[in-house]
């Protein structure tokens, strides 16, 4: 019976691993460990959220028109919606259940209405605020929140609050939100 020798190549690192200095290989030890008792706990409690920049205080008018410059060079459709506090958040009545989940952002099952049609070829900043102070007008004592959708990726790019109703208490400080 004739034998059969089966010769076996070299075993190569992954592309993705060759040429990796000593900078990008895991250190060792970690150096932040000293600092682990100064990190804090979110509270949920009174800590409600709204997508991207939830965690920042309210945005000034300048930062939201930096915001829409940056949906504007990106090509992506604006479109407003609004909703009033007691149709904001997941667990009210403009919530629709699909099973046992619910994640916090656009595809939550959060309703809000919408403020005309998504900007469709929109490419004038002055226009998009100009739509986000006339809903300001019409429903001051609304969340407005400006949403972006990417038609290529098909998908939700970015999405946040441009009014908060003033009545509203559910902001709070970042280091408010926080428990040692």
């Amino acid at each position: 019976m004739a034998s059969f020798t089966v010769a076996k190549a070299p075993v190569a690192a992954p592309k993705a691993f060759k040429g990796l200095s000593k900078a990008t290989k895991p250190a060792a030890k970690v150096a932040n460990v000293s600092k682990a008792s100064e990190m804090m706990v979110w509270t949920p409690l009174n800590n409600k959220m709204f997508e991207t920049f939830s965690f920042l205080p309210p945005l000034s008018h300048g930062e939201i028109a930096r915001q829409v410059d940056y949906i504007i060079a990106n090509g992506w459709t604006g479109c407003l919606e609004f909703a009033d506090s007691d149709c904001a958040y997941v667990q009210d009545k403009a919530n629709v259940r699909f099973g046992n989940s619910a994640s916090p952002n656009y595809y939550d099952n959060r309703y809000w209405t919408m403020w005309k049609l998504p900007m469709f070829g929109c490419t004038d900043p002055n226009q998009v605020l100009g739509e986000i102070d006339a809903c300001k007008r019409a429903f001051p004592e609304c969340y407005i929140r400006l949403v972006a959708f990417d038609n290529i990726a098909q998908c939700q790019t970015i999405g946040f609050l441009v009014n908060r109703p003033p009545r509203s208490g559910d902001f709070q400080n970042p280091e408010n939100r926080s428990v040692a």
